[in-house]
């Protein structure tokens, strides 16, 4: 029998946002800039700590715990121990998801029927 584990599908949809935040780890704080956001996670450029570790995540005045799971040179992604249900970021992700569901404009959109050329030859 393999012991390969097979990708499962992430249980929240993650949303594109662009949301300044301030994390901060057990010495620092760092300005970051979450990119990617659901209820379970984040993943957040410009702040980057140890894999493994414990954060807080600053924004609109309140604090949101995560815990790292992956980090690169710049950028990191996160997990939330406790889902987001509430709160100023789980406000910013509804905004964010709101504002994508909103459809374009069909600028070209007209009611005239259906008719080849100028003079509606058909």
């Amino acid at each position: 029998m393999d012991n390969f584990r097979t990708p499962t599908a992430r249980g929240h949809k993650r949303t594109a946002v662009s949301i300044d935040v301030t994390v901060n780890g057990v010495l620092n704080f760092v300005d970051g800039r979450i990119t990617d956001l659901s209820e379970g996670g984040a993943r957040i450029g410009g702040a980057s700590m140890p894999a493994r570790s414990r954060c807080e995540i600053h924004y609109g005045g309140q604090v949101t715990y995560a815990v790292v799971m992956w980090s690169e040179y710049d950028r990191m992604g996160v997990r939330f121990p406790y889902e987001l249900a509430h709160g100023a970021l789980y406000n910013a992700l509804k905004i964010a998801r709101d504002a994508s569901m909103v459809e374009p404009a069909q600028i070209f959109h007209s009611n005239r029927p259906t008719m080849f050329g100028r003079r509606g030859l058909s």
